[in-house]
């Protein structure tokens, strides 16, 4: 079975505290991502995600051009060891009720795994399952 490390984005994008809800969705938007880390000087305080953009800002009716992602990102931020299976991130993230979690090795901060990441995963390994059976199926033998 293939390892977080080997699954995850590697560099995911950081942002400031002050950053507005509005600039953070745009930065989201523009780089394809479903979550952002918060960073205040080179110290990582937090994650803020899609999910949290919508139920704790849009939903709340909060003006998103002046809140800014330190009122709604998570904190901490869930942790997984980059040399742990695919299947424990994904058993990790469903106790956990998350859809990121923040990769590391030897406490550091390496990469990000999301449940898209995990999709991808299954999909291209229930692939690569079916092109080996088909290419090594046994032959069939019928009677006349």
């Amino acid at each position: 079975m293939s390892t977080v490390a080997q699954v995850m984005t590697k560099r995911p994008k950081s942002i400031g505290p002050k950053t507005s809800i509005a600039s953070a969705a745009k930065t989201m938007r523009t780089a394809r991502v479903g979550s952002l880390f918060v960073k205040k000087g080179k110290q990582l305080v937090g994650i803020v995600t899609d999910t949290d953009i919508v139920r704790r800002a849009v939903a709340t009716g909060k003006p998103l051009g002046k809140f800014t992602v330190e009122k709604i990102m998570t904190t901490p931020i869930c942790t997984i060891e980059g040399n742990r299976s695919v299947d424990d991130a994904q058993d990790m993230m469903g106790d956990l009720g998350v859809r990121h979690l923040a990769v590391t090795e030897g406490g550091a901060i390496m990469g990000v795994i999301s449940v898209r990441d995990l999709l991808l995963f299954y999909k291209r390994y229930a692939q690569s399952k079916i092109l080996t059976e088909v290419q090594y199926s046994e032959p069939k033998i019928m009677q006349d």
